[in-house]
């Protein structure tokens, strides 16, 4: 099992005492590891040269280990860089990262990873046969086994820690596109020993991203909570608003405020002012609507087990292990499960809006690319499939039934596109293989689209638009869509990505979105998009944040990463039923 969920800290430090047991020094309150190392080496005195190794004994030493071998492409590079010189040895003493490794794995749980995966070769042993080897040809055996060992722990460790558990591009992850994290774990190894600088935090094994560090305390504060005994359940099916008297006020003063048993029962019964503050927090945090009742949706997720509240922020702490090693300085962010855009400027958010996202049927992919132009007054290219359902069937017995609905038949695409007389069409007998046309929706007030689009040319035709139903913003769940994302601002998004081109001001975009004629707009430089899924973030404090598992994909890296399926709570599975959209037309669109 490569997570631990539980609080297991203190069982791994003995499990892993053998290891540091033999690299610490008697007087163990010592944390410093140039004193750690120094006795997990040979006697003082020891001379002669630092044995060698080579390819072959590489290659041999880490293949006949079966949790090694999947890294010895990387150790191979590490010592070929070397000239195959020892890493963690100087002067025959081990240096102070090999004890800062060990202690590192002994707290691997904080991480949410397992120490026991990473307890591979016995080091214990090999630090104390180091000591009293009785030759030099002994002592360097020695350290050319030691030295091997430590560098496949450190691999396999480290592949974990920057790179993932799980493969986010192997066939059980296919949803996930995001440009994988590039990290080349020879040159962090290097870095770490010294062998070479780098501006990424490899020497102390600090995270690469402040959102996963800020995980990592909420890890240990609900661990924290989960030790002292969790929270209580509320009584299924209440109903409780702003005043009202209920014996379940105490669980719930104890749910949100923490207050302890004896404490909380004594309390009074009324849902007072600072109970309502504290619900209202609780359902923003939640992605609710702060009414301060709790019934419903409330009532849901305040009886979501504390045990799966963990499991979440580990799967979230997993995916920032997925995530390039590092953003651009200005970048613009969907979180899906969010329903929350983001554009970043030097690092800093500069605009934030809501956003709708695909239905669960056809849900928006999780991606990265880069935006190159904002089109205005967009036309709408209708699908084949509703051509196919819903359009050709009409047109044969009406040809000029495209006019009430705004659209035309063109051939061609672009400034390039032929406008066709749907009357020279035989319609009856049109399939995807024979028409060689396109249906597309005029801009204007129908258009589906909205006013302005947003493109970031990819392989999943997906791209980001406004929308002539903004009342669906105000909605809570927000995905309605099929697989584009509709944003709630479009004319202050598009004002800004187009801020460095003075010609192109507010007013001048809303005059040439009014003459409803199709404009594009080069930006000036690409803008790196990505549409993530994370359904639990922290902000600097540890303060979690949580959302629904609206496509399920919480409950497929829960049954690769913990060996079991997801918990019952609906944040968990996402099984809550989507709303759909009205207007027929578009509702069989592939995209919008």
């Amino acid at each position: 099992m490569p997570f631990v969920r539980r609080s297991l800290f203190a069982y791994f430090l003995v499990l892993l005492g053998g290891w540091l047991g033999a690299a610490l020094l008697s007087g163990c309150g010592s944390d410093k590891p140039e004193q750690a190392a120094s006795t997990a080496a040979p006697a003082a005195g020891v001379s002669g040269p630092q044995p060698l190794l080579d390819s072959a004994y590489v290659a041999r030493a880490l293949g006949a280990v079966p949790q090694f071998r999947a890294q010895l492409p990387w150790a191979e590079k590490f010592y070929r860089e070397r000239q195959y010189r020892l890493g963690w040895f100087k002067d025959h003493q081990l240096v102070p990262q090999a004890t800062q490794l060990l202690q590192t794995i002994a707290k691997a749980a904080d991480e949410g990873l397992d120490p026991r995966k990473y307890q591979v070769k016995d080091l214990a042993k090999l630090f104390s046969a180091l000591k009293v080897a009785p030759d030099e040809a002994h002592r360097d055996a020695l350290e050319q086994e030691t030295d091997v060992a430590l560098s496949g722990t450190y691999f396999v460790w480290a592949s974990d820690f920057y790179r993932g558990v799980a493969n986010p591009h192997d066939a059980k992850n296919t949803a996930w596109q995001v440009k994988p994290n590039k990290i080349k774990l020879h040159k962090a190894l290097l870095t770490y020993l010294g062998d070479r600088k780098s501006k990424y935090g490899y020497y102390e094994f600090a995270p690469l991203h402040p959102e996963y560090n800020n995980l990592k305390k909420a890890l240990a504060a609900y661990r924290t909570r989960e030790a002292a005994g969790g929270w209580p359940a509320l009584p299924t099916g209440l109903a409780l608003r702003p005043g009202q008297a209920s014996p379940a006020v105490s669980a719930l003063r104890q749910r949100l405020l923490g207050a302890p048993d004896d404490t909380a029962a004594h309390a009074s019964p009324v849902y007072d002012k600072a109970l309502v503050s504290a619900v209202k927090a609780f359902q923003n945090d939640a992605g609710l609507r702060p009414d301060g009742v709790v019934s419903g949706a409330t009532l849901r997720e305040l009886n979501v087990p504390i045990g799966q509240r963990i499991d979440q922020i580990l799967l979230n702490m997993e995916r920032w292990r997925w995530l390039p090693k590092k953003f651009e300085a200005d970048y613009l962010l969907v979180n899906i499960p969010e329903y929350r855009l983001r554009v970043v400027e030097n690092g800093q958010e500069a605009l934030t809006m809501r956003v709708i996202v695909g239905k669960t049927l056809t849900a928006t992919p999780i991606f990265s690319d880069k935006m190159e132009y904002v089109v205005l007054a967009p036309y709408w290219y209708v699908p084949f499939s509703i051509v196919d359902k819903e359009l050709k069937n009409k047109l044969a017995a009406n040809p000029r039934y495209l006019d009430r609905l705004d659209m035309e038949v063109v051939k061609g695409y672009g400034r390039k596109a032929t406008v066709i007389d749907p009357g020279t069409i035989d319609w009856a007998n049109v399939t995807q293989a024979n028409f060689r046309y396109t249906v597309r929706r005029r801009p204007g007030p129908k258009n589906d689209l909205g006013n302005v689009k947003f493109i970031f040319p990819n392989s999943n035709d997906v791209y980001l638009h406004d929308t002539p139903h903004g009342e669906l913003f105000s909605q809570v769940s927000r995905n309605f869509s099929h697989g584009c994302v509709r944003v709630e601002e479009p004319m202050k998004l598009a004002a800004y990505l187009l801020r460095d081109k003075p010609e192109w001001d507010e007013q001048t975009i809303l005059d040439t979105v009014a003459t409803h004629r199709e404009k594009y707009i080069t930006l000036t430089k690409k803008l790196p998009v990505y549409l993530v899924y994370l359904t639990a973030w922290a902000d600097a404090e540890g303060h979690a944040h949580f959302r629904d598992d609206i496509y399920g994909h919480d409950k497929a890296l829960a049954l690769e990463l913990f060996d079991k399926p997801a918990g019952p709570a609906p944040v968990r599975v996402a099984t809550r039923p989507q709303p759909a959209k009205t207007a027929a037309l578009a509702a069989s669109a592939k995209r919008d």
